[in-house]
């Protein structure tokens, strides 16, 4: 067998720091620290950070007065901002800035007195958190056949935002068939499905060329990892989602002799290489090579009270 795995793949510069934040939190102001939702959608992340003293709440109620909450890279509605800012609780904003910007842009729009087209996955809290910056005006659609249901004018006043981990295919089918029944419709200044989400779809691609079977490391929540396994199986190729290797099925690789491996931008490395050790257990593994060149160099900066310095100041006191 042999074992080919996308570049890139993995953790993204948004995840990365929504973990720092919790980590840093933790070590600056001690436990419990509390964290709206899942910092992220992997439990192997969760789990890890739960063992060491955050407190995952779905509420702010959950939060005692006075406490430490961070807020998912998910991203959150105006309306938990403004609850927990009259809670005077102390807060750390890990949303991702690439959510921040539709975020934004959503409130842009909505000042200048048009109506908003979300697409996105309902549910998903990213989609909560974007459609909660604005009190009205914004609608959710999460196909195609969304579309005909819509009852605006033809030439009403419109935009359009996006989830950020959506598959780049299907947004760019559904954007079309948005401009198709609504040409005045305005854009963003700029894609918003992010740079990782498209990367690590696009690799996706490129490892399908090569492979019989790719394994996604993801959870079944998080909406990239999702997405990533329905890019291979539009590519022809099969493809499961799992957490870990643990739940590998060895009933999947009867006449399998190349495999993919890639991860979810919130599915850490490791377990990429403890499915990479699995695979080298159970079967005859003559190689492992890399397919892709894009090499990511984003980081995004730490929020005040979090930075290098004040973990220093701590640990020397």
């Amino acid at each position: 067998m042999q074992i080919y795995l996308a570049q890139p793949r993995g953790f993204c510069a948004g995840v990365t720091r929504a973990i720092t934040i919790v980590e840093r939190a933790l070590a600056v102001y001690g436990a419990p620290i509390y964290v709206r939702h899942e910092i992220v959608h992997n439990k192997t992340v969760v789990e890890n950070l739960r063992n060491r003293g955050a407190v995952f709440v779905e509420h702010l109620s959950d939060v005692p007065d006075g406490a430490t909450v961070i807020f998912s890279a998910h991203g959150v509605p105006k309306t938990v901002e403004l609850e927990a800012e009259q809670r005077n609780l102390r807060v750390f904003d890990a949303t991702c800035p690439l959510v921040t910007k539709v975020h934004r842009e959503v409130v842009r729009m909505r000042q200048s007195n048009r109506a908003i087209i979300m697409i996105g996955h309902a549910g998903h809290p990213e989609v909560e958190g974007t459609m909660g910056q604005v009190e009205d005006g914004i609608t959710l659609i999460e196909s195609s056949q969304d579309i005909d249901a819509l009852g605006f004018a033809d030439d009403a006043p419109l935009s359009y935002v996006t989830q950020t981990t959506l598959s780049v295919d299907e947004t760019r089918d559904v954007i079309g068939a948005l401009k198709s029944k609504y040409p005045q419709i305005q854009e963003p200044k700029k894609n918003d499905v992010c740079y990782a989400t498209q990367n690590r779809q696009d690799a996706v691609k490129e490892l399908a060329r090569h492979v019989d079977l790719i394994l996604v490391i993801g959870s079944k929540t998080s909406s990239n990892s999702n997405r990533l396994r329905e890019v291979s199986e539009r590519q022809g190729v099969r493809a499961y989602l799992l957490d870990n290797a643990d739940q590998l099925d060895l009933n999947w690789f009867a006449n399998v002799d190349k495999v993919g491996i890639t991860a979810g931008a919130s599915a850490p490395e490791a377990l990429v290489q403890g499915l990479i050790e699995r695979l080298q257990r159970e079967f005859t593994v003559t190689a492992v090579e890399s397919i892709g060149t894009v090499e990511e160099h984003v980081a995004f900066p730490m929020p005040k009270g979090l930075w290098q310095s004040d973990v220093d100041h701590v640990q020397s006191a």
